[in-house]
C-alpha cells in the first residue's frame, strides 16, 4: 500500500505599493464620510415658518412731576401723565409715573419677496386716567420686486412717511416727544394705505448702519416713497372714501467722515370729522376738510456733533374762538435739535441734547381741532450705560397756548424736569 503523500502550496501575497495603499485609506476614509453625511441628512432639522422671525421690544417708564412750576402746561398728543387738562381754576396734576410705551415687535421674511411687521403696544392710553390697553402700531407687510429688494410695496397699517421725526422710532429719539408742528399732521405717525419705496441696497445698508451704530436714524423708509392711505389716522375707519395721497425725497450724503440727509415731503386729502367736535362748534364742511402740508428736513448725523431740524407750513382745519367755529386755515412751524453723541468705553454712550420747537396751527384730530401756538424749549442728556437701558433727563421751558370751546382763552407758561427709564430687548 502507497503512503500518502500530501502536496503543501505555498501563495504568497505581493505586497502593496505606497500608491495603492494611499488609495485604500482615502476609499475607507471616503465611505466613512459619505455614511455620516447621509445619518447627518436624515436627522437634519427641516426649517419651520416660525424660525424666520425675530422677536425684539422696548419699554419707556416716565415721571413728569419734578420741579413743575405750572400743571396747567400739558400736551395730550405728547403724553397724557404732563400736566392736567382740567378747567378749574388753580388745578394740580396728580401723576405719577406712567409707562409711556411697551412694545414687542414680530417680524421676519416669511418668503424671498414678502416681510412682515406686526407691533401692538401694551401700554396705550386713550384717555387721561385710563392706561394700558393693548392697540396695534403696525401691522403690515413689504412685497419685493426684485432679490436686492431695492424696490418694495408696504401694505398695510405703517407710518406714513412725513417728516424724518415722524419716522424715527420712539426708541432712537432723542428727545422725549416728537415736535407739534410736523407730528399734528398724523396722530401716532401711522395709518392704514398702501406705500411704494424704493432706495439702492447701498443706501439701505447706511440706512440700517445709522441706527445700529447709534446715530439715531430714521429707519429705511426709501429714497423715494409714495403713497395713498385713508387719512384718519391709525385704527380709525375711513369715513369720506377720499384717500389722502404723500410723497417723499430723502438721502443720506456721505461728504467725508460725516453723513447728512436733506429731504422734503408733502401730502394732500380731505379730512372727515367724526366725533371731534362739542355741541354747538360748527365746520362749514364736516366730511371733506381740506388738510395738505409741505415740509422740508435737515440731518447732519452726530459724528459727533449733529442737527436735526425741519419745518413745514400748510393748511389745515383749527378752531376759531371768535366765531365758535373750526375753519381752513394757514399752518406752520418746525423745530431744531442740537445733539452731541459722546462714545464711552465699555460701549457707553452719552448724548446731550437742546430742542427749540415753534407751532402755529391745529390739530385736526383733538377736540375741536384745537388751536396752538407753541414755543418751547428743551434741555436734556441721554445715558446709555448698557445696550439693554438708557436714562433721559429733560428740562422744558413751555409756551403753549391750546384753545377750544371748553378752553377759549388758554395760555400756559412753566418748567419741569421730565424723567425716562428705557429697557430694549
Amino acid at each position: 500500500m502507497e503512503s500518502s503523500k500530501k502536496i503543501e502550496i505555498t501563495t504568497q501575497t505581493a505586497p502593496l505599493s505606497k500608491e495603492e495603499l494611499t488609495k485604500s485609506i482615502v476609499h475607507v476614509l471616503d465611505s466613512i464620510k459619505k455614511v455620516k453625511d447621509a445619518q447627518e441628512k436624515s436627522t437634519e432639522k427641516k426649517e419651520q415658518w416660525y424660525d424666520k422671525i425675530s422677536i425684539r421690544g422696548y419699554a419707556q417708564i416716565r415721571y413728569n412731576g419734578l420741579f413743575s412750576s405750572n400743571d396747567k402746561v400739558s400736551c395730550d398728543q405728547c403724553d397724557k401723565s404732563w400736566g392736567t387738562t382740567s378747567t378749574e381754576e388753580g388745578a394740580k396734576s396728580n401723576n405719577g409715573l406712567f409707562i409711556r410705551r411697551a412694545r414687542i415687535v414680530f417680524s421676519g421674511q416669511i418668503h424671498p419677496n414678502v416681510y412682515f411687521y406686526f407691533q401692538p403696544d401694551f401700554a396705550s392710553s386713550p384717555s387721561s386716567g385710563v392706561n394700558n390697553f393693548v392697540q396695534i402700531r403696525d401691522a403690515y407687510f413689504d412685497l419685493s420686486f426684485d432679490s436686492k429688494k431695492e424696490y418694495r410695496v408696504r401694505i398695510g397699517q405703517s407710518k406714513v412717511p412725513f417728516g424724518f421725526e415722524n419716522l424715527q422710532s420712539s426708541q432712537n429719539r432723542l428727545t422725549l416727544d416728537r415736535n407739534d408742528a410736523l407730528n399734528s399732521a398724523v396722530a401716532n405717525e401711522r395709518d392704514l394705505g398702501a406705500f411704494f419705496y424704493w432706495a439702492p441696497s447701498k443706501i439701505r445698508d447706511r440706512f440700517a448702519m445709522l441706527i445700529k451704530d447709534g446715530y439715531k436714524g430714521s429707519g429705511d423708509y426709501g429714497v423715494f416713497g409714495f403713497g395713498l392711505y385713508n387719512g384718519q389716522t391709525a385704527n380709525k375707519s375711513e369715513a369720506n372714501r377720499n384717500l389722502h395721497i404723500v410723497t417723499r425725497v430723502s438721502y443720506p450724503f456721505e461728504i467725508g467722515s460725516q453723513i447728512i440727509e436733506p429731504g422734503i415731503q408733502a401730502y394732500t386729502g380731505k379730512w372727515a370729522f367724526t366725533n371731534e367736535l362739542s355741541a354747538g362748534v360748527t365746520t362749514p364742511d364736516k366730511q371733506y376738510t381740506t388738510d395738505q402740508r409741505v415740509a422740508a428736513s435737515f440731518v447732519l448725523y452726530p459724528k459727533p456733533f449733529g442737527i436735526q431740524a425741519e419745518y413745514n407750513i400748510g393748511k389745515g382745519p383749527r378752531y376759531n374762538k371768535l366765531t365758535n367755529t373750526v375753519d381752513v386755515s394757514d399752518l406752520e412751524g418746525g423745530y431744531v435739535t442740537l445733539n452731541y453723541k459722546w462714545d464711552l468705553p465699555k460701549h457707553q454712550y452719552i448724548y446731550p441734547f437742546a430742542k427749540f420747537q415753534y407751532y402755529d396751527g391745529g390739530k385736526k384730530f383733538e377736540k375741536d381741532a384745537r388751536s396752538y401756538v407753541v414755543r418751547d424749549y428743551e434741555l436734556g442728556i441721554e445715558w446709555q450705560p448698557i445696550k439693554a437701558f438708557e436714562l433721559v433727563a429733560e428740562w422744558v421751558i413751555a409756551d403753549r397756548t391750546f384753545e377750544d370751546s371748553a378752553l377759549p382763552n388758554n395760555r400756559q407758561r412753566g418748567n419741569l424736569l421730565r424723567l425716562q427709564a428705557q429697557f430694549n430687548f
